[in-house]
């Protein structure tokens, strides 16, 4: 038989134990990395007064409003970003999943306070009557048995509160508050982005459609043009007076403009399609409403652009990233925490009686409570490869925060930049749709009076019908660039606070 050795604790690594657990208690010790912000990326370009691209003209160093598209001054616009608002799918997706993180830090917080339990029971039951038993042992052999009944049934009643607390001594559960909490600021960003890239979703696609529309009313019209002058072409022909090359020509060009109809027309059904989506409709929702063909909006004369630090703190997409680099140093601390020990107190409070009427009487009452201390002592490495990981988690929470400034930097500044040559390239565009205008108008006279032919004159109402297309174009990439210029700076969202 193997010999069972007996062992006696020394009481003084108990008492160190007990007075470093009441010592971290009265402290509020808390295990792990404290977290002291997120570290600094590009700090020239931080600190700068504006931005690397911005452009020497149409740019004003001031804080931009953060609903920009009411600088546009367009009721239908303001309206759309309203209901894209209100109904967008994607934005109701990213306000649930707010709600859910928030429940997730109500739980976590839960997890701090004592877990309190309450019962009532009306156990019935009946014993066996042993008594019976041992007489039958006894009097087997002869058959006979002495007729005795069993006992009763018992009925008795109880009620009482249960609970549980365990003690927070080393902070892991603050530090799971602490991480729920950052990511639920995490998620309250990402819904603020979501924000800022759906307001410029819808405002893109709506200067989409004042395009589309105005380059197919330009070649409509150019059409009808085309087309009378080939009327009267063929009139002179059929009068002896013009040529079948002149009425081929013509006709050319009168299908050469009409083929870009077509496209036009289904980029602008598109345009009204992706607009009903945005906005929570289905597809041909909005053509009512938005079918007829309206003007771009209006450009602000200058752009308001703030700095880049200004930016910094006002992009949700960095802030989000920022706080998760935050919950993601707490959770190191969480996971710490497990290679202490816990304690947890059990308690119980109840009364017990046979007759309801007497159940809450003094004498009734009893109560237990129980001190319960857990340490894992051996478990393996598991612990060590849940902080490595958690340490891993928090380094790449990092390496994401600084490619996120990056990346915003770079947005930002490649949004002034495209902003800067489009506004240089639409005054040439505009040029060239005035030379061109001019152009035709005296070629048309020139025609008339027979010193130029036909083809001249073709030529110089291409080259005016494709100017004013252009135009167009371009005036509607300037507004797409402004709109970029307002999504890199991180405008666009609205308080969450609820």
């Amino acid at each position: 038989m193997t010999a069972i050795r007996s062992y006696r604790f020394a009481p003084a690594p108990l008492k160190v134990l007990t007075a470093l657990a009441a010592a971290c208690a009265l402290a509020a010790c808390t295990v792990g990395p404290d977290y002291h912000g997120a570290p600094a990326v590009a700090p020239e370009a931080a600190s700068a007064a504006a931005f690397v691209r911005t452009p020497a003209h149409g740019v004003t160093p001031t804080r931009a409003p953060s609903q920009w598209w009411l600088t546009f001054d367009d009721p239908q616009l303001n309206a759309l970003i309203t209901a894209a608002f209100a109904h967008n799918p994607d934005l109701r997706a990213a306000q649930a999943r707010l709600r859910e993180s928030r429940a997730q830090l109500q739980q976590q917080r839960g997890a701090e306070m004592p877990k309190i339990s309450a019962s009532a029971a009306a156990p019935r039951m009946r014993e066996p009557d042993l008594s019976t038993f041992s007489q039958s042992q006894g009097s087997s052999s002869s058959g006979s048995s002495s007729g005795s009944s069993g006992r009763g049934p018992l009925q008795f009643y109880t009620a009482g509160f249960d609970a549980s607390w365990e003690i927070d001594l080393f902070g892991g559960t603050r530090r799971a508050v602490e991480a729920a909490s950052d990511e639920a600021d995490a998620v309250d960003a990402d819904l603020a982005d979501a924000q800022v890239s759906l307001a410029a979703e819808v405002a893109q696609a709506y200067v989409d459609l004042r395009d589309q529309q105005q380059r197919l009313l330009i070649a409509q019209r150019t059409a009808d043009l085309q087309q009378q002058s080939l009327t009267l072409t063929e009139q002179r022909r059929a009068g002896g007076t013009a040529a079948d090359v002149d009425v081929e020509r013509l006709t050319t060009q009168v299908e050469t403009t009409r083929s870009t109809i077509a496209p036009l027309a289904s980029q602008v059904e598109t345009s009204l399609d992706q607009l009903a989506v945005l906005t929570g409709k289905a597809p041909g929702a909005l053509d009512a409403e938005l079918a007829a063909p309206r003007a771009l909006p209006a450009l602000p004369a200058s752009v308001p652009v703030s700095d880049p630090a200004t930016m910094f703190a006002q992009r949700p997409d960095i802030r989000a990233a920022e706080r998760r680099l935050a919950s993601s140093n707490a959770q190191i601390g969480e996971h710490v925490a497990d290679f202490l020990p816990k304690l947890t107190l059990f308690g119980d409070l109840g009364f017990t009686a046979a007759d309801p009427g007497h159940l809450l009487r003094k004498n009734n009452f009893s109560w237990v409570g129980v001190p319960y201390l857990q340490w894992n002592l051996f478990d393996f490495g598991r612990t060590l490869g849940a902080v490595h990981g958690a340490e891993a988690s928090r380094d790449e929470a990092e390496a994401r925060y600084e490619k996120t400034v990056l990346a915003a930097l770079q947005d930002a500044n490649g949004a002034l930049s495209r902003y800067g040559y489009q506004r240089e390239h639409l005054v040439t565009l505009q040029k060239v749709q005035d030379s061109a205008q001019r152009s035709a108008v005296l070629m048309r006279q020139r025609y008339r009076a027979g010193a130029s032919t036909l083809v001249d004159l073709l030529d110089t109402q291409r080259a005016e019908f494709l100017a004013q297309q252009d135009v167009i174009s371009g005036q509607a990439e300037l507004l797409k660039d402004f709109i970029s210029i307002q999504k890199s700076l991180g405008l666009g969202w609205t308080s969450n606070a609820s």
